[in-house]
């Protein structure tokens, strides 16, 4: 008995001693990288609106796990960023539902309501349009397909992403690789363009400062860690 006392004793201090390294290692991997802002920390929603109302919606998008979510059959319309942005670095993470479509737009204006140059988050396997290059994840959607060999995660696990728009070039990063690579205002993205859906738009494929919208496409999305680095040089 003395020595079953004695364990349960040693089994509780290991955890008491264990508690504070733990939290440390949160506290660590919670801390932004250097000049980099929170656009959702998991808790607020101060940086995000719906683009009718200005402001954040009240059904729909909700705070769970610490994760922006989307719920099935949507609710809530797209919500983009009270801040605009020309030139940045833009990380998040995500992670969507069998057979669910989202995506993530950037340079979204006025002008042009919800269009937008578009990183496309969606399920590549069970969605209808997973198997259209330029319509998978990662993809500038409907203009350029990403690469074949991306390092895309199975559903349900959540990916880490990139867009980088520095200068005239945009870059698409999916767990840490690049995975399309663009020339704004290039003969090859004007060409692109004049192949797709957005070509009847006037300004289209050139950097603007603009929104970032994540999309409510009726799906079940879930969006965490979202973060921001200013590089136009305000």
């Amino acid at each position: 008995m003395k020595r079953l006392l004695q364990l349960l004793v040693a089994i509780a201090l290991a955890g008491v001693m264990a508690a504070p390294v733990l939290a440390e290692k949160k506290k660590k991997s919670a801390k932004l990288e250097k000049g980099f802002v929170a656009l959702f920390d998991g808790t607020s929603t101060d940086q995000w609106m719906n683009a009718r109302s200005g402001k954040f919606p009240g059904k729909g998008w909700s705070i769970v796990d610490g994760c922006l979510k989307s719920p099935p059959k949507g609710g809530g319309g797209d919500i983009l960023t009270k801040g605009t942005y020309e030139q940045f670095d833009f990380r998040f993470e995500w992670k969507v539902a069998k057979g669910a479509n989202s995506g993530v737009k950037y340079f979204i204006i006025r002008e042009r309501g919800s269009l937008g140059h578009e990183y496309q988050v969606i399920d590549d396997i069970s969605h209808p349009d997973g198997v259209r290059g330029n319509h998978q994840t990662a993809s500038f959607y409907d203009v350029f397909a990403p690469a074949k060999d991306k390092p895309l995660k199975p559903v349900g696990e959540f990916n880490t992403s990139r867009i980088l728009v520095k200068g005239q070039t945009v870059k698409h990063f999916l767990n840490g690789k690049v995975v399309l690579s663009y020339e704004l205002g290039s003969d090859e993205v004007k060409a692109a363009v004049a192949r797709s859906k957005f070509r009847k738009l006037k300004v289209f494929g050139v950097r603007v400062a603009g929104h970032i919208l994540l999309q409510d496409h009726g799906d079940e999305a879930w969006y965490r860690n979202i973060r921001i680095r200013d590089l136009s040089g305000k």
